[in-house]
């Protein structure tokens, strides 16, 4: 066995050195990148200080940034939650022809640009879009609403991106629970409801939790329906990470921007795995 025990980390070497180079040692340059001084004249002075995290804690409008980011991310999760446990259970019961079909229509989003699909709602929610027209032609409407740059707006545009991944999540974990359960449950004189409250759901809860910690993190770290979709108030974390980079160069700051978002979802992380344990996510390949 001892002969043998080099030869995962050979396979693995590949992954792990791209990994390692793509992955840590940009996170590595984004924290001490974060604790540089920003110069009056726009250059980036090599320093180890924590002037960068004060600033942002001393603001509160970068704080409020990051409670506003917080809310929307549970806001999605729970909308993604709701509206993609039901088709994820009707994949999982329906024994219909159809349903290699339906869910191919569930991941087509994935076939189109994100852009695409982000600046799409324009041409549905604007002024002259496709609902404000419908409703302006059948005289509901003297004027059209104004149903982009909101809060509302920017959750449509994260909910068309998100979505599929909830519910493909949770389809993994369905389809993984023995049907001969319920049998056994319904036979015990369980009603329809019941089998699913006892059975279902709580061996469908790996998928569930891995479906809200991936809609979770994806969300922290969008910025693209926020700054297309949304309104001056509604901007994202990552939209001031974006600014502070791009926008005015001003690396150090934007670095350590970064490194407050990535220290709080690795604490959300960890207390996923401390109460759940990420290892739930790979269940069915544990047993294997």
């Amino acid at each position: 066995m001892k002969k043998k025990s080099w030869k995962p980390w050979v396979l693995l070497a590949p992954s792990l050195t791209g990994v390692f180079l793509l992955l840590v040692v940009p996170v590595c340059f984004v924290i001490v990148y974060s604790f540089w001084l920003r110069a009056p004249t726009g250059a980036d002075i090599p320093a180890f200080q924590f002037g960068n995290y004060a600033k942002f804690f001393e603001d509160f409008f970068y704080t409020s940034i990051l409670l506003r980011t917080l809310k929307v991310c549970i806001e999605v999760v729970v909308l993604c939650l709701v509206m993609g446990y039901i088709p994820a259970y009707f994949f999982y019961r329906t024994e219909s022809k159809h349903k290699p079909f339906l869910l191919i229509l569930v991941m087509l989003p994935f076939w189109i640009s994100f852009i695409i699909r982000t600046l799409s709602w324009i041409n549905i929610l604007g002024d002259t879009g496709l609902i404000n027209y419908i409703l302006t032609e059948i005289g509901i409407l003297n004027e059209p609403l104004s149903l982009l740059y909101n809060e509302a707006s920017v959750l449509m545009g994260l909910l068309q991106f998100l979505l599929p991944f909830m519910i493909l999540n949770i389809y993994v974990s369905l389809e993984g629970i023995d049907k001969s359960l319920l049998e056994a449950a319904r036979s015990l004189g369980c009603t329809e409801w019941q089998s699913f409250k006892e059975v279902t759901l709580p061996l469908s809860l790996p998928g569930v939790s891995a479906g809200c910690l991936l809609t979770f993190v994806l969300t922290a770290g969008t910025y693209l329906p926020p700054m297309i979709l949304g309104g001056p108030g509604n901007e994202l974390i990552a939209n001031m990470i974006f600014k502070r980079v791009i926008g005015t160069l001003d690396w150090p700051f934007g670095s350590a921007i970064s490194v407050i978002l990535l220290g709080i979802l690795i604490v959300i992380i960890m207390t996923y795995n401390r109460y759940l344990g990420i290892n739930q996510i790979f269940k069915s390949f544990n047993k294997e």
